[in-house]
């Protein structure tokens, strides 16, 4: 866990909205995400296709994991849009509406054959899929396996909601099935796993208790939709000084059970085995990412 790049929050930014994209890098979210589909108008698809490429080739933030999402996987503009994104070479592109394994595998083979006709290294550009539908979520496990550009797999509640016909709720009770799909799909397939957008940009209150429990869940971060949620979420995913000091208590522990050839160590009177010290170690490689002074 020593190279742990933080995932906790990816905040979207509009391609049709200048102001907005230029605004978006002074946040401090871990991944910014330049969005192409839901938040461009039809008139403007074109547009926003020319500033983000621009922006991203000639402007890039460099503190940001750069990812672009692309319009729907049988849009008219899909390839267009894959053609400018992977020619300004994103960290990622976030595919929507991902139902299918066989669709990951389209959408990678394409983004292959534009690398080799522009003289790009093959294989760079990663791909996060977003999961929006029971389809999805049946299906989360090979579509995390599809490819190995694969790196994430983002749960989108609005859509996934409506496919079930549920009603979407802060709670979120009518999500958790797909949570936990979407999750143990990441854990099998080795990848990340970026929980649902909460939708009211009002209630701090609200946001909060979601993103903790999307972080006890075992999620690596959320998706947000305005800057005033991102302090909140990285807030919930960054290792709290109580689960740190416990952290160190742990390998310490260990540490002084190897040295004295013990094999069995204990910690105020309860075993320590393998789960808890590997948790433990993520705590720490978590609280060094974040910066904090260990």
């Amino acid at each position: 866990m020593s190279n742990v790049s933080l995932k906790r929050t990816s905040l979207y930014a509009s391609g049709s909205s200048p102001v907005n994209l230029l605004q978006a890098r002074f946040y401090h979210e871990d991944c910014l995400v330049y969005d192409l589909e839901d938040s461009v108008p039809l008139a403007e698809k074109d547009a926003a296709r020319l500033l983000v490429y621009n922006l991203i080739k000639y402007q890039r933030p460099t503190d940001k994991y750069i990812i672009i999402r692309v319009n729907g996987i049988y849009s008219e503009y899909i390839d267009e849009d894959l053609k400018a994104a992977v020619r300004c070479t994103p960290d990622a592109i976030r595919i929507p509406k991902v139902e299918y394994a066989s669709e990951v595998k389209r959408v990678a083979a394409r983004i292959t054959e534009i690398e080799r006709k522009a003289g790009l290294p093959e294989g760079k550009i990663e791909l996060w899929c977003n999961i929006e539908s029971y389809l999805g979520a049946l299906n989360a496990r090979e579509i995390a396996e599809a490819d190995p550009r694969v790196v994430a797999l983002a749960l989108g509640a609005e859509d996934y909601t409506a496919s079930v016909g549920a009603t979407r709720t802060k709670e979120g009770l009518e999500i958790f099935y797909a949570r936990n799909m979407v999750l143990t799909a990441c854990r099998a397939a080795g990848v990340e796993a970026i929980d649902a957008v909460f939708s009211d940009i009002n209630d701090k209150e609200g946001l909060t208790k979601d993103a903790a429990l999307s972080k006890n869940l075992g999620f690596d971060g959320k998706t947000v939709v305005h800057p005033r949620q991102v302090d909140v979420v990285n807030a919930a995913f960054t290792p709290s000084a109580k689960e740190i000091r416990l952290a160190k208590r742990v390998l310490q522990a260990v540490e002084e059970g190897e040295k004295l050839g013990k094999g069995a160590v204990t910690l105020d009177g309860s075993m320590i085995d393998r789960p808890m010290v590997l948790r433990a170690e993520s705590t720490m490689a978590k609280a060094r990412a974040a910066g904090i002074e260990l």
